[in-house]
């Protein structure tokens, strides 16, 4: 019997689920310091990107890549951060972060520098307004 699929609860605690692509759990995280949006794959039990069947590995970097040019193009970002850490939260996530020179950790990473600057249910609702409906657009399928 194979495993079915659940968020990690550290994932659903610090994120807020936006939509779903092909392959990936589109999140955002809730800290409005920066642009910052969490892929994973809706499959059980994965932890790495190889573990993945092949046409899963393609369909994550082919969400990616999409995911990373619309974001850069729509918050006008100097820098596309895309990583796939995995030191806290075991399941496989990738965190893409639109970087500006003017961000208040620059040039450094974002993890540990800032207490987390949650969204205010107005700018989060404006957010989801703003980007869902233009995602949902560009997605294949």
């Amino acid at each position: 019997m194979s495993e079915t699929f659940t968020l990690d609860p550290q994932l659903a605690n610090d994120s807020i689920e936006l939509m779903d692509f092909p392959l990936c759990k589109l999140l955002l995280a809730n800290d409005s310091n920066y642009p910052w949006f969490i892929l994973v794959p809706k499959v059980a039990g994965i932890t790495e990107v190889f573990q993945l069947e092949w046409q899963d590995q393609q369909q994550l970097l082919n969400e990616s890549s999409l995911l990373s040019e619309f974001l850069l193009q729509e918050f006008g970002g100097d820098k596309m951060n895309v990583a796939a850490l995995g030191n806290v939260v075991e399941q496989l996530h990738l965190h893409h972060v639109v970087r500006f020179n003017t961000d208040i950790s620059w040039p450094k990473p974002i993890w540990g520098q800032h207490l987390a600057a949650p969204y205010s249910s107005e700018d989060l609702a404006g957010l989801k307004a703003r980007l869902v409906p233009k995602l949902a657009s560009i997605l294949p399928g």
